[in-house]
């Protein structure tokens, strides 16, 4: 079952000291794209549908006292795709983890690169690289969490590059779906073909964590990366 990003933020993050990073950026219609509808008409539904102004929501706090920046993919916004807002909130996000000395964790959720917008939505691939660039230079540990799906220009792009990378069970990962190299291939795929466990066992992966285990795996993590003593995560239940 998929959880939107705020719901999932509410089970990562402590529930105090939380800040929203980057939420006055909205999404622009440069190209004035129109495919059956047009891209305004297709935002606005979506922004109506979620409660959200676009496709990510980012937020810095503590995770069991952990400090931590955390941005989330929303999937039912524009089906969690990547534009230029989600890569600025992104930016931002790391910016202010640079800033504050915190580690960055993105939940990933999503079917790739936002169409509608063409080459500045193919932009953000190279964006959120960029900065992720900053923050290793920083000695700052990223995590990239994995859930279903993640596709497309998101998976090409920044989900493989943390430092950890974790996935949720049976989460599907890839960059065309499994139907798609079907046809192109004219093969049968293996079974479980692109699921988190076969990810896994190839090593494309560091582990796959229930998300009822997450928070405190993702503590542990961070007090390890972070050289926070241990005492920072045991003291919680």
């Amino acid at each position: 079952m998929r959880i939107g990003a705020r719901g999932r933020i509410k089970s990562l993050l402590d529930a105090e000291g939380q800040t929203e990073i980057g939420s006055n950026t909205r999404p622009m219609d440069p190209l004035k794209f129109r495919d059956s509808r047009k891209y305004t008409e297709r935002v606005a539904e979506a922004a109506k549908q979620t409660g959200e102004t676009e496709a990510m929501v980012v937020m810095s706090g503590t995770i069991l006292s952990v400090p931590a920046v955390v941005a989330c993919f929303e999937f039912e916004y524009m089906a969690g795709s990547m534009g230029s807002v989600v890569g600025e909130r992104f930016t931002r996000g790391v910016q202010a983890a640079i800033a504050n000395r915190s580690p960055f964790i993105c939940v990933a959720a999503s079917g790739g690169a936002r169409m509608q917008e063409s080459l500045f939505s193919l932009m953000q691939m190279a964006k959120t690289n960029a900065i992720l660039a900053e923050l290793a230079e920083a000695g700052l540990p990223f995590i990239s969490i994995l859930t279903d799906p993640t596709m497309g220009g998101v998976s090409a792009s920044f989900a493989f590059m943390g430092d950890v990378v974790i996935a949720e069970p049976n989460a599907l990962i890839g960059f065309a779906g499994p139907r798609v190299i079907e046809q192109t291939v004219r093969e049968k795929l293996p079974e479980g073909f692109q699921r988190a466990e076969f990810l896994l066992e190839k090593g494309a992966i560091d582990m796959v964590v229930d998300r009822r285990e997450l928070q405190r795996k993702l503590a542990e993590l961070l007090a390890l990366l972070t050289r926070q003593p241990a005492e920072a995560v045991s003291r919680h239940p």
